[in-house]
């Protein structure tokens, strides 16, 4: 037995020696490896744990985690090593889902601070900042000491959830006393954490004790002021940087354009971009992040140029691409489905854009499918996702379903709040929505300019002009956030519908700026409800100048006229609209069977059941033909089963026809009619709109 022993050390060292040869990394690290492990297989060699785990490492850093997890479920009771190792793989991978399941499986007594750091580190990377810093306070619980590496990670990942000044102060301090705040790569982690929280005098304290600054020292400070709208600090920072020989590269150049990208700098974004095509600087970061910078900045046209004329596109491409606020609909969906046939497997963030996708489209049950394959893939716990889900239920109908996804989030971050008031505003729930306001303020979040955007709209659909307008002084008063022209419209907007004109012209005189085509739509909205023309053809007049090529302006104030008889007046609106070559925009409707969109314009043919639609219209009554909408709510009660809610789309304002024939209708099928137009949503539900008939 003894010379077998001995033959196989022997061989088992050949193996260890020729796995040492694999590190560092390098591109035929794989190839040897996977010849080695070829070679156990061929002879019936064991390896002991020390071999195995050195294979499961290099499969695990060259991406080949199918191999590596392979490798892992053969070993009868693996090690702290192996464990350590898959934790590390799968969260540098992305799949946290993965990795949280080994490490809970883990004993407590084999856990140690890399495995401890490799969590943190991926829930950082997956922007779970909640779970980042949970795992962080576990680990101290546990009586594990965080090193250099644990505060760098868990301060990266509190920046995407900070809140309050308090907690940046109480993270430095505790790096402070461990030992970690004068590493430069905790440093660089501070100046992120001060800039997300506007705290950009600490910020430039803690760079400016930086000893030793690198690239991400510099990238830090200049993203601090680029997203707090300091431009000449930031070129000057830019300008610094290049002085003291480091220049823009692979690292830099995506986390300034992100930056552009997040606080909408399109013009500061556009001459990095030109400074790297001069210096002929290309690689896949560049591009990736360029394309998050157009598609961001609505620029949608450059920014598909760039994506198509990418030489190659990896992971990161795809996720760029499908993870901007794009509003694609159809296409967003078209791309996010190439994605997939590309071999090619969606994070979180591009789950999230499909997701919007939907929400444009009002794809309801496509929605739904995509839920179901977050919860499946473990990606239900994103913040990203389970924001762009609020809205997708929202604005697809079903807004109890979005207060529910809102209830089972981990945690919640503003732009969740933000998504669940704007859902009960926009389906008519403002009471709802203000208590949902209050609670979020009892909660310690800080409202936002799209906060205030959402709750005052929610006041104006519920009526609560004094508690409205109590908001909207809080702005500045309260959280030093001066209005902008859209608040300003959301008030103007407030007042009218109460009919408080004298109000409204007050607010208007005494604007801090030129009144915008915002504030006059506003007010000629709230004059059209109440017949107010004489204030009503001021702000036609108005419009006429600003926007004299939206077409909405003429129909309104043709339709005020024809309201109380004016027909002379309107025929002369109509006729402006004609000289000056302005087109209505034509009308559009839609609705989902199925997971499929099926659209409907006025007098439509085109679709393959028309026939049988306008059939089954001649039953409920003539003059339905006449109107899109009206014939997408005739294909739903062909179409859906008895019981379902009927859910249409459209692009533009509903009309007094349809609103009112909705209502009857509702009444006689004993169907809940559920229709989302340009401004809202309207409920109808025996004989009765959720809009009180005030839209």
């Amino acid at each position: 037995m003894q010379p077998n022993q001995e033959l196989i050390r022997t061989i088992a060292n050949r193996y260890a020696a020729n796995l040492t040869l694999c590190f560092p990394l390098r591109r035929t690290s794989l190839q040897l490896a996977r010849a080695i492990h070829a070679n156990f297989i061929t002879f019936g060699f064991q390896p002991r744990a020390h071999i195995l785990n050195r294979l499961i490492d290099v499969y695990s850093k060259s991406s080949e985690l199918r191999y590596a997890r392979h490798l892992f479920d053969e070993i009868p009771e693996p090690d702290k090593i192996a464990r350590t190792t898959m934790v590390s793989g799968y969260s540098a991978s992305g799949d946290i889902a993965l990795a949280q399941n080994i490490f809970e499986e883990t004993p407590l007594s084999m856990r140690d601070t890399i495995m401890y750091n490799a969590m943190i580190t991926g829930f950082t990377h997956s922007h779970d900042g909640c779970s980042a810093v949970s795992m962080f306070r576990e680990m101290k619980r546990e009586g594990f000491r965080p090193d250099n590496f644990t505060f760098a990670s868990v301060l990266a990942g509190l920046a995407h959830v900070v809140e309050e000044e308090k907690e940046c102060v109480q993270f430095h301090a505790a790096a402070v006393k461990s030992g970690a705040g004068s590493i430069t790569s905790v440093m660089n982690a501070l100046v992120s954490l001060y800039s997300k929280c506007d705290l950009l005098n600490s910020a430039r304290r803690v760079f400016d004790e930086i000893t030793e600054k690198d690239e991400r020292s510099w990238t830090s400070m200049m993203t601090g002021y680029v997203k707090n709208g300091l431009h000449r600090e930031a070129l000057e920072m830019v300008r610094r940087m290049v002085s003291n020989g480091i220049e823009l590269d692979a690292f830099t150049y995506p986390s300034v354009i992100r930056a552009c990208a997040t606080s909408g700098l399109l013009q500061f974004g556009k001459q990095v971009h030109a400074y790297a095509l001069r210096r002929q600087d290309f690689s896949f970061h560049l591009d990736n992040s360029l394309v998050s910078l157009y598609y961001k900045c609505n620029k949608l046209v450059e920014a598909r140029a760039i994506f198509d004329k990418m030489p190659a596109k990896d992971l990161v491409s795809w996720n760029a691409l499908l993870s901007a606020d794009n509003g694609f609909g159809e296409e967003g969906l078209r791309l996010f489905s190439c994605m997939r046939k590309e071999g090619f497997e969606p994070c979180d963030y591009a789950f999230s854009g499909a997701i919007k996708s939907c929400a444009v489209l009002g794809a309801y049950c496509n929605g739904q499918q995509f839920h179901a394959q977050l919860v499946k893939i473990g990606f239900d716990s994103s913040l990203s996702a389970g924001n762009a889900l609020i809205t997708m239920y929202a604005k697809c109908g079903v807004v109890e379903e979005a207060r529910r996804v809102f209830i089972t989030m981990p945690c919640q971050d503003s732009v969740s709040w933000n998504a669940l008031i704007a859902a009960l505003g926009q389906h008519g729930h403002g009471a709802e929505a203000v208590g949902v306001y209050e609670e979020m303020l009892k909660e310690g979040i800080k409202p936002d300019r799209i906060t205030f955007l959402t709750v005052l709209t929610a006041c104006s659909h519920a009526g609560l002009v004094d508690k409205g307008r109590e908001y909207f002084d809080s702005m500045e008063t309260v959280y030093c956030i001066p209005p902008g022209a859209d608040h300003y419209s959301r008030l103007i907007d407030l007042l009218c519908r109460s009919g408080r004109f004298t109000e409204a012209e007050s607010v208007i005189k005494s604007l801090p700026f030129e009144p915008t085509s915002q504030i006059w739509e506003a007010l000629l909205s709230g004059c059209r409800v109440y017949g107010n023309m004489e204030l009503g053809i001021i702000a036609a007049e108005k419009l006429f100048e600003l926007i004299p090529e939206h077409d909405g302006t003429y129909m309104l104030l043709s339709n005020m006229y024809a309201a109380t008889g004016k027909w002379e007046e309107a025929a002369r609106v109509r006729k402006l609209m004609r000289d000056r070559g302005v087109k209505k925009e034509l009308a559009c409707s839609w609705i989902e069977v199925e997971t499929q969109v099926h659209k409907f314009l006025v007098d439509d043919t085109s679709h393959p059941e028309a026939e049988a639609v306008y059939k089954y219209l001649q039953e409920l009554g003539k003059e339905m033909r006449r109107f899109g909408e009206k014939i997408a709510v005739a294909f739903g009660l062909m179409k859906l089963p008895p019981g379902r809610a009927i859910r249409v789309f459209k692009n533009l304002r509903t009309c007094g026809d349809c609103h009112n024939f909705f209502m009857y209708l509702s009444r006689v099928v004993q169907r809940e009619i559920v229709l989302r137009d340009r401004k809202r949503f309207h409920h109808f539900r025996n004989g009765e709109c959720s809009c009180g008939n005030f839209w």
